[in-house]
């Protein structure tokens, strides 16, 4: 997280989406299962765009999701990276 600046939905979605389950004391069930992150990216796809979705409806009732996008981050040794663009509902 970032010393200064953590209010906005932007950023709060971006905290959610580096989060895995369990990382959190007292709330285990915020961040990504990952269960899901070892699996294939073809078969992770759908579940985690699924699951990124529920956790920013859960946790940033401010943002709405438009677009996730999962992809093989081949840099970080074959890893997924899953990113996503939001509309804030604020205004």
């Amino acid at each position: 997280m970032r010393a200064k600046g953590n209010g906005t939905p932007k950023v709060c979605v971006n905290n959610l989406l580096r989060l895995f389950r369990g990382e959190v004391p007292y709330e285990r069930v915020k961040g990504l299962d990952p269960r899901i992150i070892d699996r294939p990216i073809v078969t992770a796809d759908s579940e985690l765009r699924q699951d990124a979705d529920w956790l920013v409806d859960t946790y940033e009732p401010r943002a709405q999701i438009t677009t996730i996008t999962v992809t093989q981050d081949i840099a970080a040794s074959g890893g997924i990276s899953v990113s996503a663009e939001i509309q804030d509902r604020e205004g």
